[in-house]
């Protein structure tokens, strides 16, 4: 596998990576990606995303694969002391903690940030993903995605105006959390540039889901009024929504006056423009449903990917609704080259584009305890002393089943 470009935006940086799941683990590919050395420490029964399927490869469920490439896995029971000495000694040099244990674990174990890791490793930054935090009325309680979605008012918003709450379809308070937290550890390193210390971050599903609740809290901040779902209407903006045409559904938004009037006279009906209720975006909004009925009536003739090519090219933003094989399939996915492809190995890439350090694929994921001997060789320790805690289940080479 490829050696860590010197160039890389993060070469040089060493995470110990925890967390399990998604959010902490799409963090850390993200920032393995660009450079930065990801030690994957799983508990005895492994990640449990590696059985998330079907589908899997070897053994491995795609959910694991597609948010752990660019890592190194080790066993470590955690649990038992010589697990806990074992990662004190992994972090002596370490740049990051990332971790989503129960709020309270790390301090059960005698691994707490305040009373045992700041003193230390004072460069540590140490980065908590949970639920809830550990304190407040929520505080210590566990969260996964669709139960923070629903609790941060996501379910309410979304669907069919009328329907019942639906939860979103992509596990966005999970990923969000991870590209928050990213974020957080990146703006965390710039900081000890300055002051040469680290420090906790707190990072939850919960405010990350609550943060990423816009327009619909600021709109009923304001307004008083509770956001209901919309359907894929956009509860400030219209047109901006889906709409029939003779061939395909599509998607047209028109973000201000201007842009109306250009898409009024690009279907031939550019009255529409000056009709009092459309006048306005105030206008368009109060009188959506008119406004629907009066598009899709001159849509309802016009083959819709070649108009959307149209509008395009006339810089209105619109576009046909693709599937998920459309969209691996489409050339402008593959021009990107968000399709990573190596061997067996067919995931997303990386959306991060620099122009002179670019993210590189160098290790596909890694198999549970993989480089378990590896990584702890490294640390010093012989092969007669790996064996001994390989013997002792402090150290895990295979996941333990039981």
């Amino acid at each position: 596998m490829k050696s860590v470009p010197t160039g890389s935006a993060l070469s040089g940086k060493k995470i110990i990576d925890l967390s399990r799941v998604l959010g902490g683990p799409y963090c850390s590919q993200v920032l393995a990606d660009h450079g930065a050395e990801v030690l994957k420490i799983e508990p005895p029964r492994g990640d449990e995303t590696r059985a998330w399927g079907p589908p899997f490869h070897e053994g491995d469920a795609a959910y694991y694969i597609g948010v752990n490439r660019n890592k190194r896995s080790l066993g470590l029971d955690l649990t038992m002391p010589e697990g806990r000495d074992l990662l004190l000694r992994l972090l002596e040099g370490a740049d990051i903690l990332l971790e989503n244990f129960k709020p309270g674990s790390m301090e059960k174990w005698g691994l707490g940030y305040e009373e045992v890791l700041r003193a230390r490793f004072p460069r540590l930054i140490h980065c908590r993903i949970s639920g809830f935090g550990a304190d407040g009325p929520l505080g210590g309680y566990p969260g996964y995605d669709a139960i923070v979605q629903a609790m941060a008012g996501w379910f309410s918003v979304n669907g069919e105006a009328g329907g019942k709450p639906t939860r979103l379809g992509v596990a966005m308070v999970d990923m969000g959390t991870g590209l928050y937290s990213a974020v957080a550890i990146l703006m965390a390193l710039a900081e000890r540039e300055r002051s040469g210390l680290g420090q906790f971050i707190d990072m939850t599903l919960y405010d990350c889901a609550v943060a990423l609740m816009h327009p619909h809290i600021v709109n009923y901040k304001l307004s008083g009024k509770v956001p209901v779902a919309t359907g894929n209407a956009h509860p400030n903006i219209s047109p901006y929504d889906t709409y029939r045409t003779r061939t395909v559904d599509i998607f047209i938004g028109a973000g201000n006056d201007a842009a109306f009037a250009k898409l009024s006279e690009l279907l031939g009906c550019p009255e529409l423009a000056t009709d009092v209720r459309f006048v306005k975006n105030i206008d368009r909004v109060t009188h959506r449903a008119d406004l629907k009925a009066e598009l899709e009536s001159r849509l309802m003739k016009i083959d819709g990917a070649a108009l959307c090519n149209r509008l395009l090219e006339a810089g209105l933003p619109a576009g046909p609704i693709h599937d998920t094989a459309q969209v691996v399939a489409h050339p402008h996915t593959q021009h990107r080259g968000i399709n990573l492809e190596e061997g067996w190995y067919r995931m997303t890439g990386t959306p991060i584009k620099f122009s002179r350090t670019p993210g590189s694929l160098r290790r596909l994921p890694p198999r549970f305890g993989q480089h378990s001997r590896e990584i702890l060789e490294e640390y010093g320790l012989n092969a007669d002393q790996v064996q001994v805690l390989i013997d002792a289940g402090v150290v895990l080479e295979t996941r333990r089943r039981d």
